[in-house]
């Protein structure tokens, strides 16, 4: 796989995202860990939008992040121009939101799926792309709003 992927987890999210390093190597996923280094409290802002700028200026093709729920590094992730981070829980959300809606960062939620669940979501995330057509409208709808804010 040729992507190249910004990764990084809040305290809650460190030991789901150690766990998910081998499932991207597996997956022959060339990724960089942004952090956190462990599962000390930190502010998940600060991970996610780390992430956010890399994957909107070009430096990485997509983003992982992990925390609790998933919500709130979507949340974060969701506020630099040029991303659209996604919350998924089970590997058909995953797929739709690259099919459907172009995301271009998927947030785990640490809390509510198991280690096999991560890596099906991982696998469907990557093997999925953005199918355009009636889609391409839609997304282009999001760009737009983004760009009059």
């Amino acid at each position: 796989m040729s992507k190249r992927i910004a990764l990084a987890a809040d305290h809650a999210g460190f030991e789901e995202k150690e766990k998910l390093k081998s499932a991207l190597t597996e997956l022959g996923v060339d990724f960089v860990d942004m952090g956190t280094t462990s599962s000390q409290s930190v502010d998940y802002p600060d991970f996610a939008l780390k992430v956010g700028h890399a994957v909107a200026n070009g430096e990485f093709d997509q983003g992982v992040l992990v925390c609790g729920s998933g919500t709130g590094m979507a949340i974060a992730a969701n506020k630099v121009h040029g991303v659209r981070a996604a919350v998924a829980w089970s590997p058909d959300i995953a797929r739709l939101a690259r099919e459907h809606n172009n995301a271009n960062v998927l947030s785990l939620p640490a809390r509510f799926i198991g280690d096999d669940q991560a890596k099906e979501i991982l696998k469907a995330w990557f093997a999925a792309d953005f199918e355009g057509g009636r889609h391409e409208r839609r997304v282009e709808k999001i760009v737009e709003a983004e760009n009059e804010g």
